[in-house]
Protein backbone atom coordinates (compact mmCIF):
# COMPACT_ATOMS: atom_id res chain seq x y z
CA UNK A 1 0.00 0.00 0.00
CA UNK A 2 0.96 3.26 -0.44
CA UNK A 3 -0.28 7.38 0.11
CA UNK A 4 -0.59 9.91 -2.76
CA UNK A 5 -1.63 13.79 -2.28
CA UNK A 6 -5.04 14.51 -4.16
CA UNK A 7 -7.40 17.15 -3.83
CA UNK A 8 -5.92 18.56 -0.65
CA UNK A 9 -5.36 15.42 1.25
CA UNK A 10 -3.84 12.06 2.12
CA UNK A 11 -5.36 9.35 -0.05
CA UNK A 12 -4.46 5.32 1.19
CA UNK A 13 -4.15 3.21 -1.98
CA UNK A 14 -3.37 -0.27 -2.90
CA UNK A 15 -2.47 -1.26 -6.63
CA UNK A 16 -2.68 -4.48 -8.00
CA UNK A 17 -1.57 -6.18 -11.56
CA UNK A 18 0.70 -4.89 -13.86
CA UNK A 19 0.84 -1.17 -14.65
CA UNK A 20 0.69 -1.94 -18.69
CA UNK A 21 -2.82 -3.45 -18.37
CA UNK A 22 -5.99 -0.99 -18.40
CA UNK A 23 -6.37 0.55 -15.39
CA UNK A 24 -9.72 0.45 -12.74
CA UNK A 25 -10.33 2.50 -10.00
CA UNK A 26 -12.30 1.05 -7.41
CA UNK A 27 -14.38 3.54 -5.40
CA UNK A 28 -16.07 1.77 -2.01
CA UNK A 29 -18.97 2.93 -0.21
CA UNK A 30 -20.25 4.31 3.07
CA UNK A 31 -17.56 4.48 5.91
CA UNK A 32 -15.68 1.15 4.07
CA UNK A 33 -12.59 0.80 3.55
CA UNK A 34 -10.49 -0.34 0.43
CA UNK A 35 -10.25 -3.61 2.28
CA UNK A 36 -14.32 -4.15 1.85
CA UNK A 37 -13.52 -4.91 -1.84
CA UNK A 38 -12.45 -8.24 -1.51
CA UNK A 39 -9.33 -9.44 -2.36
CA UNK A 40 -10.46 -12.79 -4.59
CA UNK A 41 -12.64 -10.10 -6.48
CA UNK A 42 -9.48 -7.43 -6.85
CA UNK A 43 -7.52 -10.56 -7.76
CA UNK A 44 -9.66 -11.46 -10.34
CA UNK A 45 -10.17 -8.20 -12.25
CA UNK A 46 -6.38 -8.20 -12.34
CA UNK A 47 -5.83 -11.99 -12.89
CA UNK A 48 -8.14 -10.76 -16.20
CA UNK A 49 -5.70 -8.47 -17.64
CA UNK A 50 -6.53 -5.15 -15.43
CA UNK A 51 -4.24 -2.75 -13.12
CA UNK A 52 -6.58 -2.29 -10.23
CA UNK A 53 -6.47 0.65 -7.90
CA UNK A 54 -8.38 0.85 -4.71
CA UNK A 55 -8.24 3.39 -2.68
CA UNK A 56 -9.57 4.32 0.95
CA UNK A 57 -11.99 7.44 0.40
CA UNK A 58 -11.63 10.85 2.85
CA UNK A 59 -12.78 10.24 6.47
CA UNK A 60 -12.12 6.36 6.45
CA UNK A 61 -9.53 4.01 6.79
CA UNK A 62 -5.67 5.15 6.54
CA UNK A 63 -6.74 8.46 4.47
CA UNK A 64 -7.22 12.13 5.77
CA UNK A 65 -9.84 11.97 8.58
CA UNK A 66 -11.88 15.27 8.61
CA UNK A 67 -12.24 15.49 12.49
CA UNK A 68 -12.12 19.17 12.61
CA UNK A 69 -15.89 19.51 11.36
CA UNK A 70 -18.50 18.12 13.53
CA UNK A 71 -20.07 14.64 11.89
CA UNK A 72 -23.83 15.99 12.78
CA UNK A 73 -26.67 14.15 13.65
CA UNK A 74 -27.48 11.84 10.55
CA UNK A 75 -31.00 10.22 12.29
CA UNK A 76 -31.88 14.08 12.37
CA UNK A 77 -30.77 14.42 8.34
CA UNK A 78 -32.69 11.60 7.25
CA UNK A 79 -35.89 13.05 8.66
CA UNK A 80 -35.70 16.23 7.61
CA UNK A 81 -34.81 15.09 3.60
CA UNK A 82 -37.71 12.75 4.05
CA UNK A 83 -39.86 15.59 5.05
CA UNK A 84 -38.89 17.22 1.74
CA UNK A 85 -35.90 19.63 3.74
CA UNK A 86 -31.87 20.40 2.76
CA UNK A 87 -29.24 19.78 4.61
CA UNK A 88 -25.52 20.87 4.84
CA UNK A 89 -22.38 18.85 4.87
CA UNK A 90 -18.63 19.51 5.76
CA UNK A 91 -18.26 18.20 2.35
CA UNK A 92 -19.97 17.18 -0.71
CA UNK A 93 -20.22 13.90 -2.78
CA UNK A 94 -18.37 16.49 -5.52
CA UNK A 95 -15.30 16.10 -3.29
CA UNK A 96 -14.91 13.00 -3.18
CA UNK A 97 -15.61 12.65 -6.68
CA UNK A 98 -12.59 15.42 -7.10
CA UNK A 99 -10.59 13.07 -4.37
CA UNK A 100 -10.73 10.19 -6.51
CA UNK A 101 -9.53 11.97 -9.78
CA UNK A 102 -6.96 13.24 -7.15
CA UNK A 103 -5.58 9.82 -7.21
CA UNK A 104 -6.07 9.24 -10.86
CA UNK A 105 -4.27 12.20 -11.27
CA UNK A 106 -1.08 11.10 -8.24
CA UNK A 107 -0.58 8.04 -10.04
CA UNK A 108 -0.18 9.46 -13.46
CA UNK A 109 -3.26 7.11 -14.94
CA UNK A 110 -4.62 9.43 -17.42
CA UNK A 111 -7.95 7.96 -17.22
CA UNK A 112 -9.28 4.77 -15.64
CA UNK A 113 -12.40 2.73 -15.91
CA UNK A 114 -14.45 3.76 -13.05
CA UNK A 115 -16.31 0.88 -10.77
CA UNK A 116 -18.48 2.11 -7.55
CA UNK A 117 -20.45 0.14 -5.31
CA UNK A 118 -23.11 1.66 -3.17
CA UNK A 119 -22.02 5.29 -2.00
CA UNK A 120 -18.61 5.09 -4.26
CA UNK A 121 -21.52 4.59 -7.09
CA UNK A 122 -22.70 7.94 -6.19
CA UNK A 123 -19.36 9.18 -6.23
CA UNK A 124 -18.87 7.52 -9.66
CA UNK A 125 -21.58 9.69 -11.09
CA UNK A 126 -19.87 12.56 -10.32
CA UNK A 127 -16.62 11.84 -11.38
CA UNK A 128 -18.40 10.73 -14.82
CA UNK A 129 -20.52 13.97 -14.81
CA UNK A 130 -17.78 16.39 -13.36
CA UNK A 131 -14.74 14.26 -15.22
CA UNK A 132 -16.19 13.04 -18.20
CA UNK A 133 -12.52 12.65 -20.11
CA UNK A 134 -10.96 10.98 -17.06
CA UNK A 135 -13.49 8.01 -17.82
CA UNK A 136 -13.29 5.16 -19.78
CA UNK A 137 -16.07 3.16 -18.56
CA UNK A 138 -18.32 3.70 -15.71
CA UNK A 139 -19.51 0.60 -13.30
CA UNK A 140 -22.49 1.11 -10.80
CA UNK A 141 -22.95 -1.52 -8.80
CA UNK A 142 -26.10 -1.31 -6.15
CA UNK A 143 -26.15 2.12 -6.16
CA UNK A 144 -28.25 4.82 -6.52
CA UNK A 145 -29.13 7.70 -8.55
CA UNK A 146 -30.84 10.14 -6.18
CA UNK A 147 -32.19 9.76 -2.56
CA UNK A 148 -34.58 6.76 -2.16
CA UNK A 149 -36.03 6.18 1.32
CA UNK A 150 -35.54 2.50 2.41
CA UNK A 151 -36.95 0.65 5.66
CA UNK A 152 -36.55 2.43 8.76
CA UNK A 153 -34.83 -0.25 10.01
CA UNK A 154 -32.42 -0.67 7.51
CA UNK A 155 -31.75 3.22 7.40
CA UNK A 156 -31.03 3.34 11.47
CA UNK A 157 -28.49 0.25 10.83
CA UNK A 158 -26.11 3.19 9.20
CA UNK A 159 -25.87 5.21 12.46
CA UNK A 160 -22.77 4.20 14.20
CA UNK A 161 -23.08 1.59 17.05
CA UNK A 162 -24.03 2.50 20.45
CA UNK A 163 -21.19 0.90 21.79
CA UNK A 164 -17.66 1.29 24.01
CA UNK A 165 -15.79 2.45 21.16
CA UNK A 166 -13.06 -0.18 22.72
CA UNK A 167 -15.46 -3.03 23.55
CA UNK A 168 -13.90 -5.14 19.86
CA UNK A 169 -16.66 -7.58 20.31
CA UNK A 170 -19.52 -5.32 20.26
CA UNK A 171 -18.56 -3.49 17.34
CA UNK A 172 -18.36 -6.78 15.52
CA UNK A 173 -21.10 -8.04 17.17
CA UNK A 174 -23.08 -4.73 15.47
CA UNK A 175 -21.27 -4.99 12.24
CA UNK A 176 -22.56 -8.55 11.80
CA UNK A 177 -26.07 -7.61 12.35
CA UNK A 178 -25.82 -4.87 9.68
CA UNK A 179 -24.00 -7.02 7.20
CA UNK A 180 -27.33 -10.07 7.90
CA UNK A 181 -29.86 -6.83 7.71
CA UNK A 182 -28.46 -5.94 4.29
CA UNK A 183 -27.74 -9.54 3.10
CA UNK A 184 -29.85 -10.87 0.24
CA UNK A 185 -31.75 -14.55 0.32
CA UNK A 186 -29.69 -15.75 -2.62
CA UNK A 187 -26.63 -16.78 -1.16
CA UNK A 188 -25.57 -17.87 2.04
CA UNK A 189 -24.85 -15.66 4.85
CA UNK A 190 -21.10 -16.26 5.89
CA UNK A 191 -21.11 -15.02 9.41
CA UNK A 192 -17.62 -15.95 9.94
CA UNK A 193 -16.13 -14.77 6.79
CA UNK A 194 -17.71 -11.18 7.74
CA UNK A 195 -16.36 -11.76 11.51
CA UNK A 196 -13.32 -12.08 10.49
CA UNK A 197 -13.20 -9.31 8.12
CA UNK A 198 -15.20 -7.21 10.86
CA UNK A 199 -11.88 -7.82 12.59
CA UNK A 200 -9.64 -6.70 10.56
CA UNK A 201 -10.88 -3.76 9.49
CA UNK A 202 -11.31 -2.38 13.25
CA UNK A 203 -7.61 -2.88 13.61
CA UNK A 204 -6.49 -1.19 10.95
CA UNK A 205 -8.62 1.65 11.55
CA UNK A 206 -11.97 2.37 13.48
CA UNK A 207 -13.12 6.20 12.57
CA UNK A 208 -16.99 5.92 12.78
CA UNK A 209 -17.19 9.54 12.88
CA UNK A 210 -16.02 9.56 9.51
CA UNK A 211 -19.03 7.76 8.18
CA UNK A 212 -21.59 9.75 9.71
CA UNK A 213 -19.99 12.94 7.68
CA UNK A 214 -20.01 10.73 4.31
CA UNK A 215 -24.07 10.09 5.12
CA UNK A 216 -24.20 13.42 5.65
CA UNK A 217 -22.58 14.14 2.23
CA UNK A 218 -24.58 11.53 0.65
CA UNK A 219 -27.99 13.13 2.32
CA UNK A 220 -27.06 16.35 1.43
CA UNK A 221 -26.94 16.04 -2.41
CA UNK A 222 -29.33 16.56 -5.20
CA UNK A 223 -31.00 14.56 -7.87
CA UNK A 224 -28.05 13.27 -9.79
CA UNK A 225 -30.47 12.12 -12.71
CA UNK A 226 -30.29 15.67 -15.13
CA UNK A 227 -26.66 15.32 -15.15
CA UNK A 228 -26.56 11.92 -15.92
CA UNK A 229 -28.38 12.32 -19.35
CA UNK A 230 -25.16 13.77 -20.41
CA UNK A 231 -23.23 10.90 -19.75
CA UNK A 232 -20.90 9.26 -23.04
CA UNK A 233 -19.07 6.84 -20.96
CA UNK A 234 -20.19 3.21 -21.98
CA UNK A 235 -22.31 2.34 -18.80
CA UNK A 236 -22.68 -0.41 -16.83
CA UNK A 237 -25.32 -1.17 -14.18
CA UNK A 238 -25.31 -4.27 -11.87
CA UNK A 239 -28.03 -4.69 -9.07
CA UNK A 240 -29.32 -7.21 -6.64
CA UNK A 241 -32.76 -8.14 -6.82
CA UNK A 242 -33.35 -8.67 -2.91
CA UNK A 243 -31.08 -5.06 -2.17
CA UNK A 244 -32.96 -3.66 0.97
CA UNK A 245 -30.54 -0.37 1.61
CA UNK A 246 -30.26 0.89 -1.76
CA UNK A 247 -33.38 -1.12 -3.62
CA UNK A 248 -33.65 -2.34 -7.04
CA UNK A 249 -35.64 0.96 -7.76
CA UNK A 250 -31.85 2.95 -7.29
CA UNK A 251 -30.38 0.53 -10.13
CA UNK A 252 -33.51 1.13 -12.13
CA UNK A 253 -33.22 4.84 -12.36
CA UNK A 254 -29.77 4.58 -12.70
CA UNK A 255 -29.37 2.73 -15.98
CA UNK A 256 -32.95 4.84 -16.87
CA UNK A 257 -31.04 7.93 -16.27
CA UNK A 258 -27.75 7.57 -18.73
CA UNK A 259 -27.84 6.72 -22.27
CA UNK A 260 -27.09 3.45 -23.16
CA UNK A 261 -26.62 1.97 -20.11
CA UNK A 262 -26.53 -1.64 -19.29
CA UNK A 263 -28.42 -2.86 -16.83
CA UNK A 264 -27.64 -6.79 -14.90
CA UNK A 265 -29.55 -8.02 -12.47
CA UNK A 266 -28.71 -10.36 -9.93
CA UNK A 267 -30.96 -12.64 -8.16
CA UNK A 268 -31.12 -12.61 -4.46
CA UNK A 269 -28.23 -10.86 -4.21
CA UNK A 270 -28.15 -8.14 -1.70
CA UNK A 271 -26.42 -4.97 -0.66
CA UNK A 272 -22.97 -7.34 -0.31
CA UNK A 273 -20.79 -8.75 -2.90
CA UNK A 274 -20.92 -12.60 -2.54
CA UNK A 275 -18.16 -14.82 -3.52
CA UNK A 276 -21.43 -17.01 -5.27
CA UNK A 277 -21.98 -13.68 -7.80
CA UNK A 278 -18.49 -12.69 -8.62
CA UNK A 279 -19.05 -14.33 -11.95
CA UNK A 280 -21.93 -12.61 -12.82
CA UNK A 281 -20.22 -9.59 -11.84
CA UNK A 282 -16.88 -9.67 -13.05
CA UNK A 283 -17.80 -10.77 -16.38
CA UNK A 284 -20.28 -8.18 -17.94
CA UNK A 285 -17.44 -5.68 -16.11
CA UNK A 286 -14.51 -7.26 -17.97
CA UNK A 287 -16.76 -7.64 -21.26
CA UNK A 288 -17.39 -3.45 -21.13
CA UNK A 289 -13.81 -2.84 -20.45
CA UNK A 290 -12.88 -4.85 -23.34
CA UNK A 291 -15.19 -3.19 -25.54
CA UNK A 292 -14.47 0.03 -24.66
CA UNK A 293 -10.55 -0.74 -25.13
CA UNK A 294 -10.77 -2.33 -28.52
CA UNK A 295 -12.58 0.95 -29.32
CA UNK A 296 -9.93 2.87 -28.10
CA UNK A 297 -7.25 1.05 -29.48
CA UNK A 298 -8.92 1.29 -33.11
CA UNK A 299 -9.70 4.65 -32.97
CA UNK A 300 -7.26 6.47 -31.10
CA UNK A 301 -10.65 8.22 -29.26
CA UNK A 302 -11.87 8.51 -26.05
CA UNK A 303 -15.30 6.72 -24.47
CA UNK A 304 -18.65 6.44 -26.76
CA UNK A 305 -21.66 5.33 -25.61
CA UNK A 306 -22.88 1.87 -26.69
CA UNK A 307 -26.76 1.67 -26.92
CA UNK A 308 -27.46 -2.25 -25.57
CA UNK A 309 -29.44 -2.35 -22.92
CA UNK A 310 -29.89 -5.50 -21.23
CA UNK A 311 -31.98 -6.68 -18.18
CA UNK A 312 -32.02 -10.01 -16.77
CA UNK A 313 -34.69 -10.89 -14.67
Amino acid sequence: MAKVQANGITIEVEKMGSPADPPILLIMGLNAQLTVWPEGFCRGLADRGHHVVRFDNRDVGLSTWLDDQPPGDPIEALFTVLDGGTIEAPYSLADMADDAVGVIDALGLGSAHIVGASLGGMIGQHVVTRHPDRVRTFTSIMSMPRFIPMEMEVALSLQPPDVAPHDREAIVAAGIEAARLIAGTGYPFDEAYVRREALANLDRAWHPDGGVRQVMAALADGDRRPALSTVAAPTLVIHGTDDPLIVPQGGQETADAIPGAELVWIEGMGHELPEGAWPQILDPICALIARAEATRSGSGQGPVATSTRTAAE
